[in-house]
């Protein structure tokens, strides 16, 4: 099969098309023939080794750590069942799949112990509350893509309870691939930040993927929504549901928030956090799931305590979150943005064109076989 490979850290170089072996299914697995795989700001940070390592935020790291090289990227995933592996229902072959891309280390997670898509969070920050301790969230310990090979290929082997049966979703499968990171992420943050109906959010960087995403889920969950974006893409972000939109540098935010916000949507991150946390209520909170401005911070930690605010990190999704992202995409109810497609030899184009940080919306890769 054709493959875009991760060879090493380093610039577009280090990406290289090849002839690869195509994999095979093991018990449990099935072979996805890919026929739309999302990019994500991720691809650019694990082939720069820009996550760092803990105690050490220079070191060259994947997502979660090292990465085992040559690895094939692409997390985002839609496609078609070819071959299904010993123990796994022969009844999925041909049927059109959406794979949830990340692995839990609570076998639990996956069938819904921690929760809905809106229980999840709340049982859990609340438990605690009635004299039981909390269950902690499932940890992430691999991604498609980072840990375990991914769809920036024809074809992908993947754990068999990864995939979600899409063959009556009215989306096409270059929509359908815009949905696992972006807006699998972007329902974690609001899950994890207790978002409510009523409810003023701030998302910042709103014309991405992720923030997006986050505009059109909380905008659909009776919140008021601002979102935060550069100049030329106002008016996609309010199509996607936003009530008003605020340049980058947060100027005019305070004449539009008198009571202050209750929730920020953060993946900007960079020194707007301490500019602007001031401007979220008492008791109210920052969810960050990314730093494309800067991930290293000056924050003045009074502005945190003494207001009883909470900083909440989030990365990705639980399986419960996807498993409603994928029940609202067989009904057709998202509306993801398809930015712009390139066939799989186009590898380094979408990359070049992802780094601008100039479209709204997914940028998609389509192996061709």
């Amino acid at each position: 099969m054709r493959a875009a490979v991760l060879t090493r850290f380093g610039g577009p170089e280090a990406v290289e098309l090849r002839d690869v072996p195509d994999p095979r299914p093991g018990p449990g697995q099935v072979l996805v023939r890919v026929s739309a795989a999302a990019t994500n700001n991720t691809d650019l940070w694990t082939r720069e080794g820009a996550y760092g390592l803990p105690g050490d935020p220079d070191a060259l790291a994947g997502w979660l750590g090292p990465v085992d090289f040559p690895r094939v990227q692409g997390a985002d995933v839609a496609g078609t069942v070819d071959v299904v592996g010993e123990g796994v229902d022969a009844a999925l072959v041909g049927r059109r799949v959406l794979v949830d891309p990340a692995t839990f280390d609570d076998p639990g997670a996956r069938d819904g112990a921690h929760g809905g898509a809106h229980g999840g969070a709340h049982g859990g920050a609340h438990g605690g509350a009635h004299g039981e301790s909390p269950r902690r969230e499932p940890r992430l310990v691999a991604v498609l893509g980072s840990e375990h090979d991914g769809g920036f290929a024809e074809l992908v082997v993947v754990d068999a309870e990864h995939v979600h049966d899409m063959t009556g979703s009215p989306l096409t499968d270059e929509e359908l691939a815009c949905l696992p990171i972006a807006y699998g992420t972007a329902m974690g943050m609001l899950e994890r930040g207790e978002v409510v109906a009523g409810e003023t959010v701030l998302v910042t960087g709103a014309s991405g993927g992720v923030g997006l995403a986050a505009v059109q889920l909380a905008a659909a969950r009776g919140c008021r929504v601002v979102a935060q974006t550069s100049a030329g893409k106002e008016e996609l972000v309010r199509e996607a549901g936003a009530d008003a939109v605020v340049p980058r540098s947060g100027e005019g935010l305070a004449g539009l928030v008198p009571d202050g916000l209750d929730a920020v949507i953060d993946v900007v991150a960079g020194p707007q956090l301490d500019a602007l946390l001031p401007q979220v209520r008492e008791g109210g909170r920052w969810v960050v799931a990314g730093a494309v401005a800067d991930p290293v911070v000056r924050l003045d930690l009074r502005r945190l305590y003494l207001g009883n605010r909470r900083l909440v990190g989030s990365t990705m999704h639980t399986a419960a979150h996807f498993a409603a992202l994928a029940e609202e995409a067989r009904a057709g109810s998202l509306a993801p943005r398809v930015a712009r497609t390139f066939d799989l030899e186009q590898i380094h184009e979408a990359h070049a064109e992802l780094a601008t940080r100039s479209h709204v919306g997914k940028i998609v890769v389509r192996p061709r076989r």
